[in-house]
This record gives structure tokens, C-alpha cells and sequence, in this order.
């Protein structure tokens, strides 16, 4: 289906894009820039745990490994994999730590994102090996997490201001923040309103001018939860070997847009003519709706995908009956164009900790 040509729907870098036919290998095409997106691994290449030794481990006994989980403004990097001559979200934590202890490190997040893509709490591991810097090759006992924390940020805060570590912990050698993770939950936020988007928005939602019908997105949502073949809502360049996942969570909410200080509702005065006017330069307010998307893995581009047919629900364009013959033609092609990235957000990894 394509979107209503009337449509002015977009977000600070343009309007939606409409994905591409799955390659038939499983290759991922162009930069890995463009392969920065939601989670793509399969529960099936999550390895038995009798067989841990194969994963990427700390080489170094000395080392201790710590688990951070991290914030940041995805429009400000060329998403969250390091990459020559691009500002990556891996990239500045490894430099800020190597300021911090004086070696370079590798970090490994435990999902990938796009340039665009928010985090509100992304996840990543790290090996530290304290070394005293009085007596080069000494090994110092770790760093305590809260020391990290404060540290990496002072170096992070230095720079653009636009990346923070909310959280650390100390992990086993072997715990790995991709394979380990048990779930993860995506938001994706969408304003919907003929007013221009408010500056303190632009970059951090999508703009849907028209208006969004919140029981039809609500009911379309059933049709996607469980488990299913997403091949449809499985953009080129994915790398999992199927598209077989399971949608834990698909819904679809309104909440209460932000900044709003105080209610606008307590602002409102009545104009002479009985017409409700907010007063002269206040702001008329979007809607706001949140889509949350809950599974263990997802395919490239499966939620930006999943809520494009909801947006295009939310419109009128297409209906419960139409979402479902689209999840059954397991073409892409089949599907509404994408949600831009500058809406989604990866909300929470969840993990079973030591």
C-alpha cells in the first residue's frame, strides 16, 4: 500500500521512507551505517549455555568486565556502530574511556541502532584493566562501578553532551550484553496535529498531520501480537536467517505530551465569541501517541515498519482486515512506508543478572 499522497506526515529529516524488497541473500547492503537498526539476531543464534566458551570473552583474567547501560540523542550520531570518519555512539564511549584509564577498549552493545534512533536505555559491556599510573604494570584492583560511572560521564559530558551512562555493574568474564539479554522494548513516539511541530520536539517524534483514529491503531495492534512470519515488516540488508519472531507487546497509547509546564488545561481562557482560546502565545498541543513494541529480538527495521501500517490504520488508509492481508503476504513490498527514525526509541534490555 502506499500513503495518501496528501499525507504531509515527516519528522525533522523528511518523510517517510518506503523500504525496500528483502535481498535474497542475506547480506547487508551499503555501509553499516545503514545496517544500524532494531535488533536483528534470531533466539536461534543465541548459543546453549554449555556453549559460552564460543563467544566473544574477556582475554585478559585481569580485567574486569562492566555492564552500562546508556542514554542518548540518536539524531546526533551516524547510529551506534563504530565506523571510520563517522561519530558513533561506540566510538565516543571507547574514547571517552580510553581518556579515562589510558588503553584503548572495545565495547559491545547489545543492540544495534540507526542514525536517528534514541536511547533511552541502550546496553553495553566493557573489559577494564586497571593499571597504576605511578607504577606502570601494576594491576590495581577494579574500578567500583559508581567510579566508572562518573568518570566515563565527566569525559562524555566534555564532548557533546549528547551521551550519558545511567547505570553500572560488575558482570562475570562471560556475560555478553547481546547474547544474554533476555528481551527488549521499543517506544515509538507520533504527534498528531495541523500545527507545525514545537522546536523542543523536532528531532524526537513523527509529525502526522492528520488525525490518528487511537481504537483502530489499538485493534490493528492484536493482529501483530504473537508469533508470526514478519517477513513483511522485514526490511533488505536483514541478516537473520528467519523471519519467524514472536511480539510479545504491541500497543498503542496516548500520554501526555512533554514539556508541559504547567496544563494547559489550567491556562485555558474563554474569548469573548464562547470560543475556548489558549491566550496569546500559547502553543495549541499535538497529540501524543506511544507505540511500545516488546519481544526478545527483532528483525531490521521491523518496528519502524510495524508502525508505519499503524500510522497508515490511524489514518483511515487501511483497516484491521488490511494489516492482517499484508502479515500474510510476507513481502515487504506489501507494506506501508516506514516510520522515520527520529521517533523510535529502545525504552529497556532486559536481562536475567548475576
Amino acid at each position: 500500500m502506499t500513503e495518501n499522497p496528501k499525507s504531509s506526515s515527516d519528522c525533522a529529516f523528511g518523510s517517510s521512507e518506503r523500504p525496500s524488497k528483502i535481498a535474497k541473500k542475506s547480506e547487508c547492503s551499503g555501509d553499516e551505517a545503514e545496517a544500524e537498526a532494531e535488533e536483528e539476531e534470531e533466539s536461534q543464534q543465541q548459543p546453549p549455555e554449555s556453549g559460552i566458551a564460543s563467544r566473544p570473552m574477556n582475554q585478559n583474567p585481569r580485567a574486569q568486565r562492566y555492564l552500562l547501560a546508556i542514554e542518548y540523542i540518536g539524531t546526533r550520531f551516524s547510529g551506534s556502530q563504530k565506523q571510520p570518519n563517522f561519530r558513533t555512539v561506540v566510538g565516543v564511549l571507547e574514547e571517552a574511556f580510553h581518556k579515562f584509564i589510558g588503553q584503548p577498549v572495545s565495547v559491545f552493545c547489545s543492540s544495534r541502532t540507526d542514525a536517528g534512533v534514541h536511547a533511552l536505555s541502550n546496553v553495553c559491556h566493557v573489559d577494564v584493566e586497571r593499571i597504576s599510573k605511578r607504577k606502570p604494570g601494576e594491576v590495581l584492583a577494579p574500578h567500583e562501578p559508581q567510579v566508572v560511572r562518573r568518570a566515563v560521564n565527566h569525559f562524555l559530558q566534555k564532548s557533546e553532551g549528547d551521551i550519558s551512562i545511567i547505570d553500572v555493574r560488575c558482570v562475570p568474564a562471560d556475560f555478553h550484553a547481546r547474547y544474554r539479554a533476555r528481551e527488549r522494548t521499543y517506544f515509538y513516539r507520533l504527534f498528531s496535529g495541523p500545527e507545525p511541530l514545537s522546536t523542543f520536539e523536532k528531532e524526537r517524534a513523527w509529525h502526522v498531520t492528520e488525525e490518528l483514529n487511537l481504537v483502530s491503531m489499538q485493534e490493528a495492534c492484536k493482529v501483530l501480537v504473537g508469533h508470526h512470519d514478519f517477513s513483511s515488516f522485514r526490511a533488505s540488508g536483514c541478516q537473520a536467517n528467519s523471519p519467524i519472531r514472536t511480539l510479545d507487546e504491541l500497543n498503542v497509547s496516548e500520554v501526555v505530551s512533554s514539556p508541559d509546564f504547567p496544563s494547559m488545561v489550567e491556562r485555558r481562557v474563554e474569548s469573548t465569541n464562547g470560543v475556548t482560546d489558549l491566550g496569546f502565545g500559547m502553543r495549541k498541543k499535538h497529540r501524543c501517541l506511544v507505540v511500545t513494541a516488546r519481544a526478545r529480538s527483532f528483525l531490521y527495521h521491523q518496528v519502524r515498519l510495524l508502525v508505519g501500517v499503524l500510522k497508515s490504520v490511524g489514518t483511515g488508509e487501511l483497516t484491521s482486515t488490511d494489516v492482517e492481508r499484508i502479515l500474510n503476504a510476507k513481502d515487504v513490498t506489501a507494506a506501508s512506508p516506514m516510520a522515520p527514525a527520529c521517533g523510535l526509541y529502545l525504552g529497556h534490555v532486559k536481562y536475567d543478572l548475576p
